[in-house]
């Protein structure tokens, strides 16, 4: 696998209210105020109010790769939603949903016995008293615009608060918000094979 060897992968938590971009010219927060690094750009992008991995890489290919919805790799988030779901609804986003932009892929989406043990998030989601919350695992192999919103939305349970935890094999395990780390090499060459097998 000799040419996953020079190639510098990065996984990163990003927190709530940070853009997926290194500059902003109206001085939001963005991703250099985290990462001091060269070279390396986001492969994809999360919401300013979206929270959790972001891999960003110095690689045209393994970006193109995990990117572009022809390669179809998956991407887990966890999401906290208003209410709780049940099975016809959860079996709609599973089977996929008609949006605006078209239907969306079959995805795979599990009801969580608990609420995931993730840092509170610095702006408190909106509470209200008489409406429980649920959390949902839900894993896609496209990234449409806002599309997990859009999605539960669809089926009447709107989205609170969305963290995601994985893209492909790499995963936020052993971070916190705010935190980066390169990939180990068996970690960057588990990832290089599973987005391009043989390569």
């Amino acid at each position: 696998m000799p040419a996953a060897r020079n190639v510098r992968v990065i996984r990163f938590w990003k927190p709530y209210n940070v853009l997926t971009q290194f500059t902003d010219p109206e001085g939001r927060s963005t991703l250099a105020d985290y990462i001091d690094v060269p070279h390396v750009y986001a492969t994809g992008r999360l919401d300013m109010d979206s929270e959790g991995l972001l891999v960003l890489t110095d690689s045209a290919l393994l970006k193109t790769r995990l990117t572009e919805p022809m390669y179809a790799h998956p991407r887990t988030y966890y999401v906290q939603v208003e209410r709780i779901p049940n099975e016809a609804a959860l079996q709609q986003l599973r089977l996929g949903v008609l949006l605006n932009d078209g239907p969306t892929r079959p995805a795979e989406v599990e009801l969580l016995d608990g609420e995931p043990d993730f840092p509170a998030r610095p702006v408190p989601i909106r509470f209200r008293k008489n409406v429980p919350t649920a959390w949902l695992s839900i894993t896609l192999t496209e990234g449409r615009n806002r599309q997990v919103r859009r999605m539960t939305a669809a089926v009447g349970f709107p989205t609170l608060r969305i963290v995601r935890t994985a893209i492909s094999t790499v995963t936020l395990n052993g971070l916190h918000p705010g935190e980066w780390r390169d990939l180990t090499i068996e970690e960057r060459n588990r990832l290089w094979n599973a987005v391009m097998p043989g390569g």
